[in-house]
């Protein structure tokens, strides 16, 4: 018996460390596989940016040749044109000068021939040359400038640009190992993912940042959000798919984006609030998540499709427009759909209203937040608080409610008389040219 329990004993650890050496290894083949992915990346992002270097200073040789040629041109015209103003006036001194020449040759042969001609009319011939020779005015003669008085081209080149260019070559361009910024968390949201990002050079003071997505499926990424927060969330997301985001940030002072951060995919599985349809007071946008306020004269409570907010989750209204407030205005959630009122201002429902009261269960509360105005976004938060031991079977049970608006909330206890697992939201309003975005 002994034996076969000892056998039975080795038999167990064997199994044991036989199911322990297959988790170790299935351990070390996950981090071979993460080994490759880290492999992969570093020769992939290599090849990338060598594309990208040769690509910019090829783009930037030719660049630079097409201006050098464009200035050389610029000179050459200038010199030609200097050359031709410069030179006019000395070819039209040229031509006085010549003609004066010829004049002078013949007057030379003239009088030649009256000295040493005929007798008989030397005299007659004397004296016509000597007529001549004082009304051509031999004694005047054009002025000739000066070699100082005339341009003398010459080309100046400052040798200090190619120190400037040089220091300036010198300094283009880094390459980056890391990014500065990383993506750091992905939140669910109804239709959306809250994106959140962190710095990860201590040394990187960012002024911006840029995020980007795109679905997986896609080649192109898009921007989605430019400014100094380090979370934003994403609306218009498709639930069950798959989104690839990436982040860059900007230095303060600098004009240039940093280096992509890794990319990385998110997805939702919330479906999105939506606004039901057909009631005859709103318009809905084609998302169904903004609801405006119609100047139909019909008035009442546009309730969400379906019960869709759950304890937990974080509910958002954006007032985009704003319209007249009226004291019955009201946003909000509430446990069904009632039809027959006009505000969410009743019995089982939570609101606020665009003064900035808040009414639980149809009263009004002593604390108040500030009215909404245009921009404004009201949230509301909500936590389970069971009372007492029967609450899953029908006794009271407890939310505890926070709303939030304009940098201010009010915290309170919500008693229903049994458990709510989804809720639905709503809004009411008076007058028209409100309008609201959820999410």
């Amino acid at each position: 018996m002994e034996a076969e329990a000892e056998a039975r004993l080795l038999l167990q650890e064997a199994r044991e460390s036989i199911e322990a050496a297959r988790s170790y290894r299935r351990e070390l083949e996950q981090r071979l596989r993460g080994l490759q992915q880290a492999r992969e990346q570093i020769r992939e992002s290599a090849a990338l940016t060598r594309d990208v270097l040769e690509q910019h200073f090829n783009d930037l040789k030719g660049t630079l040749k097409k201006l050098l040629d464009e200035r050389l041109m610029s000179l050459l015209q200038e010199v030609d044109t200097i050359e031709q103003e410069s030179i006019k006036p000395l070819d039209e001194c040229q031509k006085l000068i010549e003609h004066g020449v010829s004049t002078a040759d013949d007057l030379l042969r003239e009088g030649e021939s009256a000295v040493h001609g005929d007798v008989g009319q030397q005299n007659e011939k004397l004296c016509n040359f000597t007529k001549k020779a004082l009304h051509i005015q031999l004694d005047s003669l054009p002025e000739v400038p000066s070699l100082v008085d005339v341009p003398c081209l010459s080309a100046q080149l400052d040798d200090c640009l190619l120190t400037i260019l040089k220091n300036q070559i010198f300094r283009h361009g880094t390459v980056a190992s890391r990014p500065p910024v990383q993506l750091e968390e992905f939140v669910e949201k109804p239709g959306g993912i809250l994106v959140r990002w962190c710095k990860v050079d201590d040394d990187f003071i960012p002024q911006d940042y840029r995020l980007q997505y795109r679905k997986s499926t896609a080649s192109h990424f898009e921007d989605v959000y430019v400014g100094s927060e380090t979370e934003f969330i994403v609306l218009h997301i498709d639930p069950h798919v798959d989104y690839q985001f990436r982040v860059c940030a900007r230095g303060d002072g600098r004009q240039e984006w940093s280096p992509w951060s890794v990319p990385q995919t998110g997805c939702t599985t919330l479906v999105p609030h939506e606004w039901t349809t057909g009631l005859e007071g709103y318009s809905l946008s084609s998302r169904r998540n903004i609801a405006l306020r119609n100047d139909s004269q019909s008035c009442g409570v546009l309730y969400s499709k379906a019960p869709t907010y759950f304890c937990g989750q974080t509910l958002t209204f954006r007032i985009e427009t704003v319209g007249q407030p009226d004291r019955r205005d009201s946003l909000g959630v509430c446990v069904e759909q009632q039809n027959g009122y006009d505000s969410l201002q009743r019995d089982k429902a939570v609101c606020i209203s665009t003064n900035g009261a808040v009414f639980v269960n149809g009263k009004e509360m002593t604390n108040q937040l500030p009215a909404v105005t245009s921009g404004s976004t009201v949230t509301f938060d909500m936590e389970v608080v069971q009372l007492g031991p029967s609450s899953n079977e029908g006794g009271n049970f407890k939310l505890r409610v926070t709303i939030s608006s304009n940098n201010r909330e009010v915290v309170f206890d919500w008693v229903l008389d049994q458990c709510c697992g989804a809720l639905y939201f709503g809004c009411s309003f008076s007058y028209p040219g409100w309008k609201v975005l959820v999410f």
